[in-house]
């Protein structure tokens, strides 16, 4: 049976590592954007936010690809999450919360002591993950996001304290 193992090992993807992105990371980041949201943003509108330098932007890279980024945009001492993204083949791995993790430590660095962000009430993968992190509900915004159907849907907005 070890053997197996052996085999296993080969296919067994290197573990993603933590890195600021680029504006080099543009295309990819519009990709995966389009492959987890309704409206993907395009890769000019990622480029200006990973070159703004009042945008934390941090990315999860597996062998020269994205496996996952967070952008936030930073205002005094809070900052808001523009969006959180993990490619599809990553998903259920914990990569998620890594990222989040590692995001709000960089943000610490910036003397940052809030972080806010929105999620679809419907989101509940991403309102599990933002629950575990700290994550509280501070108000709502009726009808906010469009879905493909023509419906909409609420956004929650959620804060975290910044230690």
């Amino acid at each position: 049976m070890r053997w197996w193992h052996s085999v296993q090992a080969l296919f067994k993807r290197p573990t993603p590592g933590f890195r600021l992105m680029n504006g080099a990371d543009a295309a990819q980041a519009a990709a995966l954007h389009a492959a987890s949201f309704a409206r993907g943003w395009t890769e000019v509108e990622m480029s200006r936010l990973i070159t703004d330098p009042n945008v934390e932007a941090n990315a999860l890279v597996s062998q020269q690809q994205l496996a996952g980024f967070i952008l936030s945009r930073i205002a005094a001492d809070e900052a808001e999450v523009l969006t959180i993204a993990v490619d599809p083949g990553w998903r259920k791995q914990g990569l998620g919360r890594q990222l989040l993790s590692n995001h709000l430590a960089r943000l610490a660095g910036r003397r940052v002591s809030a972080l806010f962000l929105e999620v679809e009430d419907e989101n509940k993968a991403a309102r599990a993950l933002y629950a575990r992190s700290g994550f509280e509900q501070v108000g709502e915004r009726q009808a906010y996001y469009a879905r493909p159907d023509g419906t909409r849907g609420h956004a929650l907005v959620l804060k975290r304290a910044i230690d």
